[in-house]
């Protein structure tokens, strides 16, 4: 029988991360962009228990709140024990992010490092009717 590695992947939506800090916007009355990314994400793989490694992009307009990046830092470091697929990280990272911040757009994208001569990449958007 497979050993498999499921982590959260039953319960990806009540996985207790650290929480995400924001910042009050007070340019909320403007349309902006802010972008951030990181080369140094990582997580486990729950199919094999090795590590996954990726760039991930955010990118965002604000509404009233910002997010703090000390913080949203501490969160993506959370990720690094948990077996997790590269598609769900990157609907999970929306979604926790989505609730803290209340953007009016948002958009993130993770490249996932080659793994088997496969490199994966996942885009997952909000925007706010």
């Amino acid at each position: 029988m497979e050993k498999t590695y499921d982590g959260l992947q039953n319960n990806i939506r009540g996985l207790q991360l650290p929480s995400i800090e924001v910042w009050e916007n007070k340019y909320n009355d403007k349309t902006y962009m802010i972008k951030s990314d990181t080369n140094e994400f990582t997580c486990i793989c729950p199919k094999t228990g090795l590590p996954d490694f990726a760039h991930i992009f955010i990118e965002y307009s604000p509404d009233k709140w910002c997010i703090e990046l000390k913080s949203f830092k501490e969160y993506l470091f959370a990720y690094r024990t948990i077996g997790i697929f590269h598609e769900h990280v990157v609907n999970k990272l929306l979604e926790d992010l989505v609730k803290a911040a209340s953007p009016r757009y948002m958009k993130i994208k993770g490249i996932f490092n080659i793994r088997g001569g496969i490199t994966t990449i996942v885009e997952a958007e909000y925007k706010n009717s």
